[in-house]
């Protein structure tokens, strides 16, 4: 018998509770970047599986959630690819990262939206100097290797 798929309101119910009680770098409710990601690609013209997908794009990368349950889900393949394409890895090269994102159907589009709330001026006001630049260099660099033009 095989489980019927989670639905999008069951993934995002999914990963708010992976994440309960985690922060952003600002101190705000991880499941408010979630959101944010899964509006992002919605506003974009995004399917319910990459939506699905923004949920999730960083449950296994903060280890809200293992490999192993993401391999035993009840989700699309598609959904599962794009996921571990976003999920960096330690110690990889930015340059791997960004080939793998670019290899995958559908993961550019959520990792598009993740670096538009990343690099929200406003989510990055309340960091201080030093990180806000640091993060800004980041996003700017992986940007350019993902093809996607500067906000």
């Amino acid at each position: 018998m095989t489980n019927s798929p989670l639905t999008l309101i069951e993934v995002e119910s999914l990963a708010r509770s992976a994440h309960e009680g985690q922060t952003d770098k600002a101190g705000r409710p991880y499941a408010e970047h979630l959101a944010a990601v899964a509006e992002g690609v919605r506003l974009r013209g995004g399917s319910a599986d990459q939506q699905a997908a923004a949920w999730l794009h960083d449950a296994i990368e903060d280890e809200a959630l293992s490999l192993t349950w993401l391999d035993a889900a009840a989700l699309p393949q598609t959904v599962k690819d794009m996921v571990l394409a976003v999920t960096k890895r330690p110690g990889e090269p930015v340059e791997q990262y960004a080939a793998r994102i670019l290899a995958t159907p559908g993961a550019l589009l959520v990792k598009e939206a993740d670096l538009a709330h990343n690099a929200d001026p406003v989510r990055l006001s309340v960091l201080d100097g030093p990180t806000r630049e640091r993060l800004s260099a980041k996003y700017a660099n992986i940007r350019s290797l993902l093809g996607l033009p500067t906000p």
